[in-house]
This record gives structure tokens, sequence and C-alpha cells, in this order.
């Protein structure tokens, strides 16, 4: 197949918002009246964030939902995105089901594939996202306030634990069953970006980042940016029944306060937003928590069910650690 034909026969769909779409020089679009255009990418490469033998379905909706769950993250609605592929050889067969996924992503949140480009080389899946935000709305890293509450939605951690089953990392005591399995799988390779909450806390939240590289990490971001410090309880976590029975607070750090893959939101907000909050989580349906407050100390502290500090020795991801 020519890359032409590739992207022909692969990647060209109909479009909701755009003006021009796939086959043209430059993609045409236009921003809603009264609204941001808000930017993100993120790059997926075969052996650093995925296995050479993914599964090319859920590949195609991870690359893509990941990206989403930056728009999230800041409140806008996804609307465009770009594909750039680099693959080692032209496979029909998977071709066919990284599209199928990314599109059925893209499909599930609205989004048009509006461009991109494809050539040979080591797997590797660029999509930069585009979507729309309220002018002067958008929810920063570099809000959070003194006395804010902390919170993230959902469970932390299952993703992670996921991920240790794959590559055959987890201790001989963490026997995990078939159901639970399967349930962390699916968090790792078919995350949901939480657009809906994003949208919800434009008016709310102070701060918000999506959880991608591990709580510590990504909240150490909110802090840096906002000049503040923060205190999390490691007992008012949101884990599932089985990581809250089974990890002790080593395993705690490794799978909930430092590994990636969550997509959650974690974001800040004003202690008198709380009975709001509630009602978003009961409207969404939606698990969300807190789990500790912004300190005016610029230094981030976990404390366990005693309010001791706990010693952290890892924060997250870092693709060059």
């Amino acid at each position: 197949m020519s890359e032409f034909n590739i992207i022909r026969d692969y990647f060209t769909k109909a479009t909701q918002h755009t003006i021009l779409s796939v086959g043209d020089d430059a993609a045409l679009i236009s921003v809603t009246t009264g609204n941001e255009l808000a930017i993100s990418a993120d790059m997926l490469v075969a052996g650093t964030h995925f296995f050479n033998d993914a599964d090319a379905y859920k590949l195609g909706w991870k690359s893509l939902a990941v990206n989403i769950s930056d728009m999230a993250a800041m409140g806008a609605s996804p609307k465009w995105a770009t594909l750039s592929i680099a693959l080692p050889h032209a496979d029909k067969h998977w071709l066919s089901e990284f599209s199928r996924g990314f599109f059925a992503c893209a499909t599930k949140f609205k989004v048009d594939l509006i461009g991109g480009d494809t050539t040979r080389g080591p797997l590797t899946i660029s999509v930069q996202i585009m979507g729309e935000v309220p002018h002067g709305k958008a929810i920063k890293r570099s809000g959070a306030k003194v006395g804010d509450d902390i919170w993230v939605s959902n469970t932390l951690g299952d993703a992670a634990l996921g991920l240790a089953h794959l590559q055959n990392k987890l201790h001989d005591s963490l026997q995990l069953d078939d159901g639970y399995i399967e349930y962390c799988l699916h968090a790792l390779h078919i995350p949901r970006p939480r657009v809906s909450l994003g949208l919800q806390l434009r008016y709310i939240a102070t701060s918000a980042i999506d959880i991608s590289d591990g709580l510590l990490s990504d909240l150490g971001h909110i802090l840096t940016a906002s000049k503040v410090g923060a205190s999390i309880y490691l007992n008012q976590l949101p884990v599932s029944a089985f990581i809250s029975q089974h990890l002790d607070e080593k395993q705690m750090q490794q799978f909930v306060l430092a590994a990636g893959d969550d997509y959650e939101l974690c974001f800040t907000a004003p202690t008198s937003a709380n009975g709001v909050i509630t009602s978003i989580s009961d409207h969404l349906n939606l698990k969300l928590t807190t789990i500790g407050k912004i300190t005016v100390q610029q230094e981030l502290i976990v404390l366990d069910c005693n309010h001791q500090p706990v010693t952290t020795s890892k924060t997250g991801f870092d693709h060059f650690a």
C-alpha cells in the first residue's frame, strides 16, 4: 500500500466541526465565537509507552484518549485531532484494528481527525489534540490557593497493577484474581478521559491536571506552577478494595502515588465548593475524593494514618530517568 492509500483507506472519515479536513495541504477549522483554542500533543513509542505486540484496537483508543484527557484537565471540549504515525510496514489487519480503536474513541468524544502524516520507521504514534474553552475559563495548573482542598476522580493504581501483571513484576504475595486482572488491564488499555468532569469544573476548580505520570509527580506540577505546597493523606486515597486490603505502605507508593496511566483528574478547589463538587459527583456517577490540602510551604508531604510523614523515594514516571 502507498502512504496515500493508507490515509484514504484507514484515516479518512466524515467530520463534524471542520470546514476542510483530510486530503488537502492543511485543514480548516473555525473556533466558536467567545472561545479560545486549547492545544496539546503526545507521542507514544513502541517499547517505551506500549509493548511491541500491543493490541492494535486498544492502542488506537489509548493514543487518542490520553490526548483527550489533557483537554479534560483544561476544562476544554475536545474537537479536532491530527495523527502522525511511523510504521515498520503496512500491515492491513493492524491498520484496520488501530483505526477502528482510534475512531471508536473519536466518536465517543466527538473528535474530528483532520490531518497528519504517515511514514516508514519504528512504530511511533504522535497525536495533536485541539479543543475549545470559553475565553478566560481554562483551568490552569497555576491557580491553586493555600487552603484549597485537593481532589481526585475515581480510583488510583489499578492501571499500574495491570502493567505490573503484564511485566511479571508483581510480588508473589499479590495474587490477582481473573476478574480484577481484567479490570486492571481495561483501566490500562482503555482509559476514560474525564471530559464531562472537566467541563463541570470550569467555574469551580482553581487548578487541575490529569494523572498520567503518577499522582505525586503530576500534583507536583500544580504546586510548582502555583508556588504552593500540599499535604496529602495515604488513608484518604481512593483505591479499589484489593489495593486497600493487600498493599502495604511501600506498595501504595509504588502503585498509587508514583505510577502512571491513571488518566484521572487531580484538581483543587476552595472548601466552600464541597457541596457543588458532591453534586457533580452524584450527577456524573463518578467518585470524587478529597485527599489533602494546599499549604503555604512549597513542599509536598505525604502523611500516614497517624499524620506522620512518609518517606517517598519515587514520585512518578520520567522518560529520561
